[in-house]
């Protein structure tokens, strides 16, 4: 069914939402086709050719629906013209709507009321309902880049099929339009006399203008029958791809699977034809294929086989046949990049019009008889264009050596298990994991036996080892391969491409046969996880400044400035009666001078340089123009733990709740408390409950007998003094009660016999923010339920009665110092087998649950961290902390890390009416210090103090204007969703800590940062943190390793020091592009001056002055001005990043001014001089 826009409701429901806040990308972009690959920004190789890099605009162009000028847009009504009362004619166009967008089937459709009845209503709940910030939200929602109605094309564009359609990639933020061509002979041959004509200046020139080429070569037609298609993004890059058709003689289904939802009208089999010729192209080394009923190109990333959800289906295999036919869909399982010959990289780069104008420079100067300068200058771009091209052939070749994997798997083929090389996998092959051999996963996929520990640092730059466990059957129903991104319930069982093994075990096997740990590939080669990650590499998102556009406008008004001089001097030249010759040669010289051929290279001196200092300071970028909009930074967000705070987490101490209810117990210490729990030992006590809570109710496993997992589990566990044995997972059915399909993990105090089982666990959920376990002891049949997690999350799932009195006091005590606070809770199960734990949900075993106490942990701050973040402050950057963890733990770090003024009012939001799922909610913002000081609940700012407050004390009125606000994350949900902008707005402004923030509230809040044009940064070590490193303008992982899919800039050194550096070197890359570009233009604009004023005298300089003004005084003051460091401390002034601005034009133009006096001044005087004798008759010629 499609879905409506949220402007097509109209005045129903959608009015209690906030109009300029994100909507989802399905509510906007209706029937686009989504893609169903996750594009990463800002990986590139370190050197990028001349012809391709470039600067242009981050954030989508307003204009950006206009820009595609090959997709043919029809001109519907405007949603105005279609009053929203009228609810027979929304219906009407909803039925409409589902038929066409089945393409060219006819259908025939009865008048069913009540089905379009149902269809109206969902559709209203579609648009009026939905959330309007979401996980898929970007800043380019706000522009609306089709009409309703334009995805309905099918057979009603052309008789013949549609000639155009866009996509919108929602992870990339990136729209592409394709338009279906085919080659016009006539066209062509004219194209070909054009080139033969003009000696091959035609061929440059439809090279550099494509647009140009294609109006004269292509003919429109339908995607259905072209030839090739031309597909433009929406920053203007242009590719025109060959189709590609393969015989194929199989259904539609079998290339794009079955339908994820049912559809108002069913398809029966006559429509799901067999498609006989298979036509694909590939973008960016992502296939696209014709849907022949849609009409349509669209990617089969998401496909998933239907008998995936019978775990016995697919234990049988493929075999060679079915294996065919999807190696046809989706290629070999091999991520291999094109490498370009040096041959190729050489006409890519000669044929630049960099290097063609310095081509021609040199032709110029050698008809001219300056030989020694020509050669000089010709050495010297041969030698740039051999570095350039070895730099680029070594990193073309190092990062394909990185990204093409291939090893051996033992895979099951026709009922056999034999050895086959991985890139022969596809989609549906299963095979074995516990090979010894594997090191590194060759696909995607989905664990079906055993458990496996991974190292998945490359893809989130989180270091701690993660555990895999074999996915349920339900889990394999709810897998979404075309989602953006992989739940966290499949996350735990998906194995991504390119991640490395780290230990793999096989499941016990209680019967005959071998048991071995089997995967399940549910995606190859560049579909797979890895393959984004190389994409993004290659094809990184445009960042967000103009100076090289910029500089390109300059050049362009300068080469005016040098026709201008062409024919002022041709004028003179004429006057002074030279040869023809000799004019023409003399000109054209004036231009080369004016926009000297050295210039564009001046641009990327300055972030070369930088690159190299952060290269050695453990920095590693991976997307070189992210550099200089690190100097441009706004502000800078932070993650908490593991960023700002040291990872490990020591336990202070243990408050238990007394059994009676009421009161807590004083804190107990490591030994206080083993030794209360050796005391009460087999009473069930709430002491021992805690304790069996530390040991038991964690995610850590053994790697060589060392325990790995969650620093804070490890510091959790040894605080027990316990030991932890892991167990197997059999490859039975689980039919025995005692011992089914599962050895459990068992954890030991030191001293006695007594032995807790793990039968069943719930790991972390960032949603649920609690994790839970089911235990029982070794001969017994009762078990029991621990679970540990956030204090506020407790509420949900315990029974009130067992809260004690002053539980949030407490709370509130230990967070307000800065300490990490985690709840627990237990309830008993008095008969428990083996078989009834595996069937219990996760909703019955966090329920009435019994609370017992807190463990109170301490997180100290990183020795750097005060200091970095004074210098931020000091430097008019702001810093912002993202966090999940408790609001006032969070605010209290912000204040002893100098984040938050300490005297100054942290305000913070609670719900006073209604609650974060209410459009009707109202906010009270009070002092977390003195909640007598209030915020005014539509502009936030501060009210009056109340009469009976001492305004003399450290919180006086004076402290409100220095005000700071503290946000949870259901509450920025809320505001996002619901509150005003302006209340939005303000608490971007002034919020300084947003705590219990899910990953996507981290990364909406970055967008919502950049929407206000602050550019926004983001340093953070986790996996939680992805999404908001990667979109934001300047992401930076700590992490080991060398590149992450995370963030553009990764270091090794694991503190926020780096964040220091990386702006830093920002600001002196631009300082330094900046000065050497106009250093470069000044020298021309004086040399330009020198060269008119000899011409006005017949007179000229010498090819040894030329030389030495170029080489000697030109040539090293630009290299070591980009060789200059950074500054050693930030200040308040940020450089400019805008070439064409007064700031920099003004001085420039007045530098030249004045040199072009002095020089015209000098020459006067030395024309009056009696000693001066002026060229005469026939020895003008040879003075020039």
């Amino acid at each position: 069914m499609s879905h409506f826009n949220d402007e097509s409701c109209g005045n129903g429901p959608a009015t209690i939402y906030r109009l300029t806040s994100n909507p989802s990308s399905g509510s906007v972009f209706e029937g686009v086709e989504m893609a169903n690959d996750e594009l990463y920004s800002g990986p590139i190789a370190e050197s990028l050719p001349t012809s391709v890099s470039a600067f242009s605009h981050r954030r989508p162009r307003a204009d950006s629906a206009a820009s595609f000028m090959y997709f043919d847009e029809p001109d519907y009504q405007s949603e105005a013209e279609y009053p929203n009362d009228e609810s027979a004619e929304f219906r009407d166009r909803c039925v409409r709507r589902s038929v066409s967008d089945l393409g060219d089937i006819e259908f025939g459709v009865e008048n069913d009321d009540a089905s379009i009845d149902r269809e109206y209503l969902t559709a209203h709940e579609d648009c009026g309902l939905r959330r309007c910030s979401s996980s898929q939200s970007r800043d380019s929602a706000h522009v609306r880049l089709l009409h309703r109605d334009s995805i309905c094309t099918a057979a009603s564009d052309r008789a013949d099929g549609r000639c155009s359609q866009k996509i919108y990639m929602a992870n990339e933020d990136i729209t592409i339009a394709i338009a279906g061509f085919r080659t016009s002979k006539t066209g062509w041959l004219l194209y070909v006399c054009l080139c033969v004509l003009t000696g091959g200046l035609a061929f440059l020139f439809f090279r550099w203008l494509p647009r140009c080429y294609i109006a004269i070569v292509g003919r429109s037609c339908s995607l259905r029958d072209c030839e090739w298609t031309v597909i433009e993004n929406q920053w203007g890059e242009l590719v025109r791809i060959r189709v590609i058709s393969n015989e194929y003689g199989r259904p539609v289904s079998s290339i794009f699977g079955l339908p994820q939802k049912p559809m108002l009208y069913c398809l029966d089999d006559e429509n799901d034809p067999v498609v006989d010729h298979l036509r694909s192209l590939n973008y960016r080394y992502m296939r696209l294929y014709y849907h022949p009923i849609k009409d349509k190109f669209v990617t089969s990333a998401g496909w998933k086989d239907p008998n995936w959800t019978d775990t016995r289906l697919i234990r049988s295999g493929l075999d060679n046949e079915e294996k065919a036919i999807r190696e046809i869909v989706f290629g070999q399982n091999l991520i291999d990049i094109e490498q370009k010959s040096i041959g190729q990289l050489l006409m890519d780069e000669v044929l630049h019009p960099f290097y063609i104008f310095q081509i021609a420079s040199l032709v110029l100067w050698s008809m001219d008889s300056y030989y020694y300068y020509a050669a000089c200058i010709f050495i010297m771009s041969i030698a740039s264009i051999s570095a350039t091209l070895l730099e680029m052939r070594a990193t073309t070749r190092r990062l394909h050596n990185i990204s093409k994997f291939e090893c051996d798997v033992r895979v099951l083929r026709n009922g056999f298990w034999k050895y086959i090389a991985s890139s022969e996998l596809v989609p549906g092959d299963l095979y074995e994991l516990s090979d010894p051999n594997l090191t590194q996963f060759p696909s995607d996929s989905i664990l079906l036996t055993g458990d496996c520990i991974v190292n998945e640092s490359m893809l989130t730059g989180e270091s701690v080892p993660v555990s895999k466990v074999p996915a349920t059957e339900y889990a394999l129903c709810n897998l979404d391969l075309g989602a953006s991104s992989v739940s966290s319930e499949i996350a735990r069982h998906f194995l991504y491409c390119g991640t490395r093994l780290i230990r793999a075990r096989r499941p016990q096997e209680h019967r005959e046969g071998d048991a071995v740990a089997l995967a399940l590939v549910v995606r190859t080669g560049f579909n797979t996880t890895k393959g984004t990650l190389v994409r993004s590499m290659l094809f990184p998102k445009p960042s967000g400044f103009k100076f090289y556009r910029d500089s390109f406008k300059y050049i362009s008004v300068m080469a005016i400035v040098a026709m201008l001089g062409f024919i002022a001097s041709l004028v003179n030249f004429l006057r002074l009666e030279l040869a023809w010759s000799v004019i023409i040669i003399r000109a054209l010289d004036l231009i080369t001078i004016v926009v000297p051929p050295a210039l564009p290279a001046t641009l990327t001196i300055g972030t070369n340089f930088a690159l190299s200092r952060l290269k050695k300071k453990q920095i590693y970028c991976i997307s070189p123009q992210r550099v200089n909009v690190g100097g441009k930074l706004d502000i800078m967000c932070f993650d908490k733990t593991g960023t700002l705070t040291e990872d490990g987490l020591d336990v202070l101490g243990v408050r238990i709740a007394s059994e009676t209810g009421g009161t807590f117990s004083d804190l107990l210490p490591r030994e206080a408390f083993l030794v209360k729990n050796a005391t009460e030992a087999g009473s069930r006590s709430p002491v021992q409950a805690a304790l069996h809570t530390m040991a038991t109710c964690h995610s850590l496993r053994v790697v060589d007998g060392t325990l790995v997992g969650d620093p804070l589990d490890q510091k959790m566990f040894e605080f027990t003094g316990w030991s932890f044995e892991e167990g197997r997972q059999r490859s039975g059915d689980g039919d025995d009660d005692d011992q089914g399909g599962l050895t459990p993990s068992i954890a030991r105090p030191p001293d006695t016999a007594v032995e807790l089982g793990l039968i069943k666990s719930f790991e972390f959920a960032s949603q649920l923010r609690r994790a839970s376990v089911v235990t029982r002891n070794f001969g017994q049949k009762s078990g029991n339920v621990f679970v540990k997690g956030a204090p506020e999350a407790m509420k949900e799932i315990c029974c009130p009665e067992s809260f004690p009195i002053g539980y949030d006091e407490l709370l509130s005590h230990y967070t307000h110092k800065g300490y990490r606070v985690i709840a627990c809770a237990t309830k008993h199960l008095p008969k428990l087998s083996w078989v009834k734990a595996q069937k219990m949900t996760r909703l019955e075993v966090e329920s009435d649950l019994k609370f017992i106490g807190f463990i109170i942990f301490e997180n100290k701050l990183k020795p750097t961290t005060s200091a970095v973040v004074k210098e931020l402050l000091d430097s008019n950057i702001g810093a912002v902390m993202v966090t999940g963890d408790n609001i006032l733990t969070a605010i209290s770090v912000a204040r002893a890390c100098g984040l938050l003024i300490q005297e100054a009012h942290c305000f913070v939001p609670r719900f006073v009416k209604g609650n974060a799922r209410d459009p009707l909610a109202e906010l009270q913002w009070e002092s977390i210090d003195n909640n007598s000081f209030c915020l005014d609940k539509k502009t936030l700012l501060p009210l009056p103090a109340p009469p009976q407050e001492d305004t003399s004390l450290a919180y006086d009125i004076t402290n409100l204007r220095n005000y700071s606000l503290a946000v949870s994350g259901e509450v920025f949900r809320w505001i996002v969703d619901y509150a005003s902008p302006e209340v939005l707005q303000r608490v971007l402004l002034r919020g300084k800590v947003f705590a219990r923030m899910s990953p996507d509230e981290k990364h909406e809040l970055v967008l919502k940062l950049q929407s206000i044009d602050f550019c926004c940064g983001f340093c953070g070590d986790g996996a939680n943190d992805c999404g908001a490193l990667k979109a934001a303008d300047v992401g930076i992982s700590l992490s080991e390793a060398e590149a992450s899919v995370a963030a553009p800039f990764t270091s090794r050194v694991f503190d926020i020091r780096c964040v220091l550096e990386v702006i830093r070197e920002g600001r002196a890359a631009l300082v330094t592009s900046f000065s050497c570009f106009k250093y470069m233009s000044l020298y021309s604009a004086i040399q330009f001056t020198s060269v008119s004023f000899l011409y006005a005298k017949a007179s000229n300089l010498g090819d040894f002055q030329f030389l030495y003004i170029d080489l000697l005084l030109i040539l090293p003051i630009a290299i070591f001005m980009g060789w200059a460091g950074p500054a050693p401390v930030l200040c308040q002034k940020r450089p400019t990043a805008n070439l064409v601005s007064e700031k920099v034009l003004i001085p420039l133009l007045g530098l030249i001014a004045i040199c072009v006096s002095i020089q015209g001044v000098a020459f006067l005087t030395v024309s009056k001089q009696s000693w001066y004798k002026p060229p005469q008759g026939p020895s003008l010629s040879p003075c020039l």
